[in-house]
């Protein structure tokens, strides 16, 4: 089976739902039309397609490589395969210009690594990873450091990497051991142990930048105390050029249920050099740059993989015979019928299509809201930049919850087949799996949407997503072709809002009651999210068939989106009413009696 970018896709998300034209007045957008997009996406897909996929499978067998002193080799295959994709400018395509970038947006960027992600999860991480640690410098850094960096960031040809966690601590970052002692000239002396650093040693790049957690000698406990510093593999000249070795290397290489194509190190670093981004003591203010790049990228990485993997399940539903039609043959000259004729076949790959195309589009939408933040209205700007910080978690928790759930799917319709690995569904449900856990575990995301994104500036992002949605509905409710649609919204978003209210008035009094009600919360949200996005394209596709089209790409979104509201939004009831028997009854009971 071979992976195909859903380059139709996702260009009508960019085109006809987004409507990326209306924003050339916007920083970024005014060189960029709806077939400016067209084009980058289908040569992305192209490349995604014929040069990436094709090592996805051979890589996740093979696995990387560590050897003494190390030395860290990517499957066969993989280093060519980055630098065809660094001659071909991908990796440049986001970034600033004044750093040797393309300056694209990141809506657009956004869909081009969804192609990525999904011909191989486990290979988008290198360039991803980089972006993140570019962006981190990017944002706070001197100019200095800026130029020393950048360019070949912006390039690919050097990579980076974000190393927060240690063995005695994951999300707990205020319990870091690593130190960091100045050296009275700007450096300073990194010393200590990161675990699980994604592409944290490889073949690929003359140079590795890590940015690194540390907490500077004689700071204060706790996360006030600790300092961002960038720490490259090979120490940089003032001409650029690569100096001697950094004190630096890769203890070892974590043994993993999936990803294996990617390089998941333990990294130890031994009087390293490195200098500090930003002010000492900001260094998870200053990381956070990173890590929310991280974690939109996870969840378009979890969504990326699901699509993936509906593709294939759809592939093998088509082929394999088995059992006939309930309602007579439909393959009367064969011995049996495809099994996509069977309605449980059809239920489970109608649930994976209709949160995968729901996803990409949700994806997308929040891109754009990251390329308004660079608004130069205050008020464009303002909105954007709360849209995300409250999405941010959103995006990442559910569309990881569902990316694996497709995954899971695809399997079982694979059956016994897919339980082999001759076949991709395996690979896929192991990919998938840990996009639940890295970057914040979805738990943890659950809880950073209730205790700090609702409360934020006295709720006026949430009090904003409500009054936008509202606004749609109002604007969309005379139009009774899409009716459904705009209905379903309007309820999922009564029960979101439901699930707020309760949340404030029992979450204050109870923090166990937020704790325990978070995760129903979030997934509220997530389904309230698609429902927007579905009525979205539910609309635009609607206006084609309403004009005389009779492309069945047009019809197909419809029905994808009519299972949506029909079989998936009434979930959201359900969680509103778990979410609101709060914590008594996962409290009371004793540790001991578990």
């Amino acid at each position: 089976m071979a992976y195909k970018a859903p380059v139709r896709d996702l260009t009508f998300i960019l085109s006809e739902v987004l409507e990326i034209d209306r924003y050339t007045n916007q920083p970024g957008f005014q060189d960029v039309s709806s077939e400016l997009a067209q084009q980058i996406l289908e040569e992305a897909g192209k490349f995604a397609d014929e040069v990436i996929a094709p090592i996805n499978n051979p890589g996740d067998k093979e696995g990387c490589h560590w050897a003494e002193g190390g030395v860290v080799t990517t499957p066969k295959g993989w280093k060519e395969a980055y630098h065809q994709m660094v001659e071909a400018g991908w990796p440049s395509l986001m970034m600033d210009p004044a750093y040797g970038g393309q300056g694209m947006p990141s809506v657009i960027g956004s869909a081009v690594g969804q192609f990525t992600a999904g011909a191989s999860a486990a290979f988008s991480m290198y360039p991803g990873l980089t972006a993140g640690a570019w962006a981190g410098i990017h944002a706070n850094a001197s100019e200095e450091l800026k130029q020393k960096y950048l360019p070949k960031m912006s390039t690919g040809e050097w990579t980076g990497t974000m190393n927060l966690t240690e063995p005695q601590c994951g999300t707990d970052l205020g319990m870091v051991r690593t130190k960091a002692v100045p050296n009275g000239d700007g450096s300073y002396s990194i010393t200590g142990q990161k675990i699980w650093i994604s592409a944290g040693e490889h073949d690929f790049a003359d140079n590795i930048i890590h940015t690194v957690l540390a907490r500077v000698e004689g700071a204060v406990p706790g996360i006030k105390g600790l300092s961002l510093f960038v720490v490259p593999k090979f120490l940089v000249n003032e001409d650029g050029s690569l100096g001697e070795r950094n004190t630096l290397e890769c203890a070892g290489l974590e043994h993993k249920m999936g990803i294996h194509g990617n390089a998941t190190a333990v990294m130890q670093y031994d009087g390293a050099k490195g200098w500090l981004i930003g002010e000492e003591g900001r260094g998870m203010n200053n990381m956070f740059v990173v890590m929310n790049e991280a974690r939109l990228g996870t969840g378009l990485q979890g969504l990326a993989i699901g699509t993936a993997a509906y593709q294939a399940a759809v592939e093998f539903a088509k082929d394999r015979l088995q059992g006939r039609s309930l309602t007579g043959p439909k393959n009367p000259e064969g011995p049996a019928d495809p099994i996509i004729v069977h309605p449980d076949v059809r239920r489970m790959l109608l649930e994976a299509k209709a949160f995968v195309e729901g996803g990409q589009a949700f994806i997308l939408w929040t891109a754009l809201q990251a390329d308004l933040e660079k608004s130069e209205d205050e008020a464009v700007a303002q909105k954007a930049k709360d849209y995300m910080g409250l999405l941010t978690p959103v995006l990442k928790a559910y569309l990881t919850d569902k990316g694996f759930h497709a995954a899971s799917l695809a399997m079982q319709v694979h059956g016994g087949s897919g339980y082999t690995e001759h076949f991709p569904a395996s690979q896929y449900l192991r990919d998938a799996r840990i996009t639940m856990i890295y970057e914040g575990t979805n738990g943890i995301q659950a809880l950073d949407l209730v205790g700090r994104k609702l409360p934020a500036q006295g709720g006026r992002a949430i009090m904003s997503w409500f009054g936008e949605i509202d606004a749609f509905v109002s604007e969309n409710s005379g139009n009774e072709a899409v009716k459904p649609f705009i209905d379903g919204l309007a309820d999922a978003k009564k029960k979101l809002q439901d699930g707020t209210m309760w949340m404030m008035q029992n979450g204050m009094a109870n923090p166990d009651n937020a704790g325990a009600a978070s995760t129903d919360y979030l997934n509220i949200f997530g389904i309230t999210a698609l429902a927007y996005v579905w009525a979205q394209m539910a609309i635009a596709a609607q206006k084609q068939v309403d004009a005389g089209s009779t492309d069945p790409f047009y019809t197909g979104k419809l029905q994808t989106g009519r299972y949506f509201v029909e079989r998936i939004l009434p979930d959201a009831g359900a969680h509103l009413t778990k979410l609101k028997t709060g914590a008594d009854v996962l409290m009371t009971m004793p540790a001991d009696a578990f």
